[in-house]
């Protein structure tokens, strides 16, 4: 089953049903907002997923054609954002690159807490105020969490994973490191987050969900020229893992949104990367400096993930960063 949200002037907009083949879509009858399945999920889910089977056996006639300019985040906004960094590759180039000695405990994620109040769409323009901020992205999954009760196993985890999400996390370099040396959480470093425009259950990825890991290529473009490709196999700590740490002493109310982090993988040399921090801090190990620009004003950003039999799961970001002072 795969869902939106429609843009109609509500802080939360209205859910829909959206086919497979993201042609089509229309207004879920059992639920009105995404938070409320989210929260009332066993009883809702097979309404819909009953009204999605109608839908498919009708050729999805009576839907409106698909529209990402009219869909907001799936889920707009979230009681809870927590984001990971869970491939552990990804730090490893940056530590070499820099000479960072980040002092970290073996077997232990690393967790931030993000804001989760104003999710973006994935086709609108994303505002920020100046390149000097040196504006990156970072490629991930995310899923949405149904009640989850403190000190859950890592076995039980994952049934409590509801919805999928492809996400840019959005990053201001030039706020990064002064933020992290201050001790708190990441706040002018990590802005709005952009979703994906369309969340998929996951039976949507078939056998390409396993060992608690989204085991499909995230495809990349800056300015729809190829950046990186990078799959999520090379997760260090599955989503079980991320979540029962998550869960250690605390419950996780419905509707709580966790990222994986940027994708990165061993192979960085052939698939690249999901974000320009990584292939800077490469550029760094090979000759000494980085060469590839932070985004500038005007240029667009492509992510997209393909199903094993070439579909688009998710739909595509595609958005222009533009300046927000007018």
């Amino acid at each position: 089953m795969k869902l939106a949200t429609l843009n109609d002037g509500s802080r939360n907009g209205r859910l829909l049903l959206v086919n497979r083949a993201l042609t089509r879509m229309v207004a879920a009858d059992a639920a009105t907002t995404m938070q409320q399945l989210i929260e009332n999920w066993d009883s809702l889910a097979p309404q819909l997923e009953a009204q999605n089977s109608a839908l498919n056996e009708a050729g999805w006639s009576s839907a409106d054609e698909f529209d990402a300019a009219k869909l907001m985040a799936p889920l707009p906004r979230a009681y809870q954002f927590v984001d990971a960094s869970s491939f552990l590759n990804h730090g490893k180039i940056m530590e070499k690159a820099y000479n960072l000695s980040v002092k970290k405990t073996p077997g232990i994620p690393i967790l931030v807490q993000r804001q989760g109040d104003d999710f973006r769409s994935a086709v609108a323009n994303y505002e920020f105020p100046t390149v000097d901020d040196q504006c990156d992205f970072e490629g991930e999954i995310a899923v949405i969490l149904d009640d989850v009760p403190a000190g859950v196993s890592k076995a039980d985890a994952e049934q409590h994973i509801k919805l999928f999400m492809l996400i840019n996390d959005v990053s201001m370099r030039a706020h990064l490191f002064r933020e992290l040396q201050m001790g708190f959480g990441l706040i002018n470093a990590k802005p709005a987050t952009t979703f994906a425009p369309v969340a998929c259950t996951v039976d949507e990825l078939g056998d390409s969900f396993s060992n608690g890991r989204v085991n499909l290529d995230l495809h990349v473009k800056r300015n729809n020229e190829w950046f990186g490709n990078p799959n999520g196999r090379e997760m260090d700590f599955s989503f079980g893992e991320l979540i029962a740490h998550w869960a250690y002493n605390r419950n996780l109310r419905a509707g709580a949104v966790l990222g994986t982090g940027t994708f990165s993988n061993e192979g960085y040399r052939t698939v690249g990367s999901a974000c320009l921090a990584e292939r800077r801090a490469v550029e760094v190990i090979d000759s000494g400096e980085a060469s590839t620009p932070f985004m500038q004003f005007g240029e667009s950003l492509q992510f997209e993930m393909f199903a094993d039999d070439g579909s688009s799961l998710f739909g595509k970001i595609d958005q222009t960063f533009v300046c927000s002072k007018g």
